[in-house]
């Protein structure tokens, strides 16, 4: 695991790039997309790259993380639609290419299935974008998540209910209780997965992932297990790190061609 802290804008500089050169290497691969707040940054990256230097999306596959249980096809906080809306359209990719759990689905256990063998006919996803709850969940694997699980459907924690309001108008009660997922099995497949996290409020959990036990009450802790794995944090995300100054360290003495 290689941690990286830097200020913020650098970050998602550094998310851009490992994704751009992917890209430029490989035209048609496979990305996994994250929402929330952590990889906005990140988009406006890369769909200025796309605007300003021609980075082209066209032959890529995109799957989402996760999706909203029940919410109408025409809601704004529907991920397919935030997606669409902070990446997607920006850049050009034909809808088709880019794929989520269908939350609206009359067989959501159907729906499930249905899109890991998306995943599995697409060859996989070659760099995994990913956030960090506050309770240390990773897509919308709770704790006691099983660390081995596949796609399915969650109950989302009240805490995490509270967290996502912000983008409700602040109600908590028109947050659903319920969503579709990969399940940390299917997430640990990708690879390349790339965790950001920024600000003091994710500064334990981001502690907990990346230096705690790896337990299935803080579930983004299975990525230690993972063979390429980065995790991109600023100052205040760090500052419950016990080994802070090393990686700091370790990222002021990587070779330049050395990329994530």
């Amino acid at each position: 695991m290689e941690v990286i802290i830097a200020p913020a804008a650098e970050l998602a500089v550094l998310a851009a790039d490992a994704i751009e050169a992917l890209l430029r290497r490989r035209s048609d691969a496979v990305l996994g997309l994250a929402t929330g707040s952590s990889p906005l940054a990140v988009y406006d990256e890369l769909a200025r790259r796309h605007a300003e230097a021609g980075l082209s999306f066209a032959r890529a596959r995109g799957f989402m993380l996760d999706e909203y249980v029940g919410l109408p096809a025409e809601h704004p906080e529907r991920y397919r639609n935030v997606i669409e809306r902070e990446i997607a359209a920006r850049v050009g990719w034909p809808a088709e290419r880019v794929q989520g759990p269908d939350g609206l689905a009359a067989d959501l256990e159907g729906a499930c299935a249905a899109y890991e063998a998306a995943i599995r006919d697409a060859g996989g996803v070659d760099l995994q974008l990913l956030g960090v709850g506050t309770d240390g969940h990773v897509a919308f694997n709770e704790p006691g998540s099983s660390l081995a699980s596949r796609t399915r459907i969650k109950t989302l924690t009240r805490q995490t209910r509270e967290d996502n309001a912000r983008f409700f108008d602040g109600d908590v009660e028109a947050v659903p209780h319920h969503c579709l997922t990969q399940g940390l099995g299917t997430i640990m497949e990708a690879r390349h997965l790339v965790l950001l996290a920024t600000g003091r409020g994710k500064a334990e959990a981001v502690h907990r992932v990346v230096e705690g036990a790896v337990s299935a009450m803080w579930p983004g802790s299975v990525l230690q297990l993972h063979p390429h794995v980065t995790v991109l944090v600023d100052d205040a995300a760090a500052s419950r790190l016990q080994l802070a100054d090393y990686y700091r360290q370790t990222y002021a003495s990587k070779p330049a061609w050395q990329g994530l």
